[in-house]
């Protein structure tokens, strides 16, 4: 049970529309477990006037941090007076940490997405083929996290190439021992048949018939496939086809809850207190069902 007091630290997340997110019931579980006095509550921001007016009144306030959704991720990063290279590389920020009245900026995305192929998959990413289907802001994050933890090779896969070579760009100098290229859908074949990670970051598969992104015919066992979307009754046309072809499939809640808790564990600065992952999905998954999932 929350109580608040004049000692309780503020948290929430910002953006528009915010009333479908899971991250308070989240959050407030894992302050909970933790011993935290702290409350996190949903902010709506209605256009890029009150995101500067927010942020302003939050690094003079008892905020401890916020996050930050669609559309708000790039706007954000320029307020912000220090940001981490992640973010950067991202050209996004989803996780603002407040100290000392100074805005510290994060991208969480990308480790959220790491962390759960780890624990959910099995799957290290170091040394591996991987796809990466679409180019905004969720693909960016993809992108810079799989070049950082040393994958072989990824290929961003758009139906805007610009965009896809927008994102290879920003990453280019990071590569070390990376490969990243940009390609159009007219080489997607070849791309997702010799990739051992797809990851679908376009927002198909987010309404009822929706179709895959991807041809199934491409897809094969061996694979692992991760679509981003989460919260369906039944799985997304990409995970039924993927797991039909024998390749394991994974859905995004995962996802969620790590760069939900990653944002916790950046906050909260104690190496020696993890946020409780389990904490945080059950959660989730409650407040899924209590809403009801998408048909």
């Amino acid at each position: 049970m929350i109580s608040i007091d004049g000692a309780t630290k503020l948290a929430g997340v910002i953006g528009n529309p915010i009333g479908h997110t899971l991250s308070p019931a989240m959050h407030n579980a894992a302050y909970e477990t933790l011993g935290l006095n702290w409350v996190y509550v949903p902010l709506l921001i209605k256009d890029e006037i009150g995101l500067r007016r927010f942020a302003a009144a939050a690094a003079g306030m008892s905020f401890v941090g916020f996050n930050i959704t669609m559309p708000f991720k790039q706007g954000v990063l320029e307020l912000c007076d220090e940001v981490a290279m992640a973010a950067t590389m991202a050209g996004a920020v989803n996780t603002v940490h407040c100290v000392d009245g100074r805005l510290l900026g994060y991208n969480t995305d990308g480790r959220g997405l790491v962390e759960s192929l780890e624990s959910e998959a099995n799957f290290d990413v170091a040394g591996k083929r991987v796809v990466i289907l679409g180019a905004g802001g969720a693909a960016g994050s993809a992108l810079v996290s799989f070049v950082l933890s040393r994958a072989a090779e990824v290929v961003v896969l758009s139906r805007d190439p610009d965009a896809a070579e927008i994102l290879v760009d920003r990453v280019r100098p990071h590569l070390n021992d990376s490969r990243a290229e940009a390609s159009s859908l007219a080489d997607a074949e070849q791309h997702v048949g010799n990739a051992e990670l797809i990851v679908n970051a376009t927002s198909l598969g987010m309404r009822s018939g929706d179709p895959s992104p991807v041809d199934a015919s491409w897809l094969h066992e061996g694979q692992v496939v991760y679509d981003m979307v989460y919260g369906r009754r039944e799985s997304t046309t990409l995970l039924t086809d993927a797991r039909a072809a024998g390749a394991r499939g994974f859905d995004g809640l995962g996802m969620l809850v790590a760069q939900g808790a990653t944002a916790i564990d950046i906050w909260n600065g104690d190496d020696q207190l993890r946020t409780p992952r389990d904490v945080m999905r059950q959660a989730a998954e409650e407040q899924l069902a209590t809403r009801g999932v998408v048909e």
